[in-house]
C-alpha cells in the first residue's frame, strides 16, 4: 500500500498543509479501492494508479483556471473515463481533533452485521462501527489512506433539536486516533453549520472515485 497519502493526510489534519504554490502532487492510491482527488489551497494531490504523465497532460490541457483544473468537470471526466470508475460528489473535507473522555449523547453500539447502516457503510470503510441515539446514528470506519472517518443520520423528527452536532462532537470522544474526518456535500448547508458547530474544520475539496 502507497504511505504517500496517508503522510499527507495525517499532515494536513494537524494543520500541515502542501504548499500553496500552485502545482499538483500525483501518488499512487493508497489501495484498490481508492482513487480520487484532493484540492487543497492552490495544491491538489491526484490519488491513482493511472499514468503520473497522463494526468499531468490532461490538466495541462484543461481549460479554465489552472488552479481549479483538478476539480474542473473537463478533468475529471477524463479521469473517470480513463480508470473506469463513477463518483458521486465534489465533498468539503473536514477534520476536528479527538476528545477525552466520554460523549455526551447516550449512545448504543449496533453490533450487526445485517443492519442497512453497517451494510452501507462497509462499502466505503473498514473497521466500521456504528451506534445510535434516540433519533440518529453515528458512524465511524477507516476510509481513504486509512484515516478515521465520522457520518451521522438524524431522523427527520428529530432534527432541529441539535442532535446532529452532539453525534459529530461524540465521534471525536469515540475516535482511536488524533484525528477524525468527516466529509459533507458543500450544497448541505445545514450538514456543514451542523459539523463545523461541532469543531470540524475544512481542509479540502475532494472528489472520490468509486470502483464498479
Amino acid at each position: 500500500m502507497s504511505e504517500a497519502l496517508a503522510r499527507i493526510l495525517a499532515d494536513a489534519g494537524e494543520g500541515r498543509f502542501p504548499p500553496p504554490d500552485g502545482s499538483t502532487t500525483v501518488v499512487a492510491q493508497p489501495s484498490s479501492r481508492d482513487a480520487g482527488v484532493l484540492a487543497f489551497t492552490a495544491h491538489s494531490v491526484v490519488f491513482t494508479d493511472e499514468d503520473p504523465q497522463w494526468v499531468r497532460d490532461t490538466l495541462a490541457a484543461t481549460p479554465g483556471d489552472a488552479l481549479a483544473a483538478t476539480m474542473n468537470p473537463y478533468f475529471l471526466s477524463a479521469l473517470l473515463a480513463r480508470t473506469g470508475r463513477r463518483m458521486n460528489t465534489i465533498d468539503l473535507l473536514t477534520a476536528a481533533p479527538a476528545l477525552p473522555g466520554a460523549p455526551e449523547p447516550a449512545l448504543r453500539e449496533i453490533d450487526d452485521p445485517e443492519h442497512p447502516r453497517v451494510v452501507r457503510a462497509v462499502k466505503y470503510r473498514d473497521e466500521v462501527r456504528v451506534w445510535s441515539a434516540d433519533g440518529g446514528v453515528l458512524i465511524l470506519g477507516r476510509g481513504v489512506a486509512g484515516r478515521w472517518e465520522a457520518a451521522i443520520e438524524v431522523d427527520e423528527e428529530a432534527r432541529g433539536r441539535g442532535l446532529g452536532e452532539r453525534l459529530a462532537r461524540a465521534a471525536r470522544h469515540l475516535v482511536p486516533d488524533r484525528v477524525v474526518w468527516a466529509q459533507q456535500s458543500p450544497g448541505n448547508a445545514r450538514s456543514v453549520r451542523t459539523f463545523q458547530a461541532a469543531g470540524y474544520r475544512p481542509v479540502a475539496s475532494e472528489a472520490l472515485l468509486i470502483a464498479g
